[in-house]
């Protein structure tokens, strides 16, 4: 039972705030996501994948983790083998780090959908590179813990309805949002951010490290 963290294949930054978050956690890794168990410090208990592209030059101790291998032609990502594997261990919430970017937008796009079917299941689920992190919005209402002037949207999965932003330098009240609308992308953070909704399904995305432009 409890929090386990899938290290996923995708870009991540190591920060204090992702530290507390996988604090404690057990730890499974999803084929290239082993890559980013040395720099956060972490041993995992599995490594899951078919185990074509595993990182060169692992350390031993990261060699040496117990592995279950699946056939290259799946009908599962290793991401979500993980996380089923999470699953039957026991695992109530979930952290999936590097979730976002890396050189498959596929899986990208997979790990924000499947975060929020895991949400509607009763999972709590935590997407994060580090510098970008996002939460599952599903009808209710939810409060976040997150600085002032810090950049925020509201991804929506569907046609939104009655949707509250409250705590937001472009705060909104009961609004109808229709899927694809620009809308709610870009707000910014202004006193505690609280999030309503009637009906639909969404993911609040938050920068609470933004990476400098290049």
């Amino acid at each position: 039972m409890g929090t386990f963290t899938i290290l996923l294949g995708g870009d991540l930054v190591r920060t204090p705030r992702l530290d507390r978050q996988i604090e404690g956690s057990r730890i499974i890794a999803a084929d290239a996501g082993i890559g980013h168990a040395d720099m956060l410090g972490l041993l995992p208990e599995l490594w899951v994948g078919d185990f074509d592209s595993v990182p060169v030059n692992l350390p031993e101790n990261l060699a040496a983790v117990p592995r279950k291998i699946f056939p290259a032609e799946k009908d599962m990502t290793d991401g979500e083998l993980a996380i089923a594997e999470a699953l039957a261990r026991g695992a109530t919430s979930l952290v999936l780090a590097g979730a976002f970017g890396g050189k498959r937008a596929d899986h990208a796009f997979l790990h924000l959908a499947l975060s929020v079917r895991l949400a509607e299941a009763g999972t709590t689920v935590l997407l994060t590179s580090g510098a970008q992190e996002g939460v599952p919005i599903l009808p209710g209402k939810a409060g976040f813990d997150y600085a002032d002037g810090m950049l925020f949207s509201v991804l929506g999965f569907s046609d939104l309805a009655g949707l509250t932003v409250s705590g937001a330098k472009w705060p909104l009240v009961s609004v109808e949002v229709a899927f694809g609308s620009s809308l709610t992308i870009s707000n910014e953070v202004k006193g505690r951010l609280e999030i309503a909704l009637e009906r639909g399904r969404a993911l609040l995305l938050a920068h609470p490290y933004p990476l400098p432009e290049s």
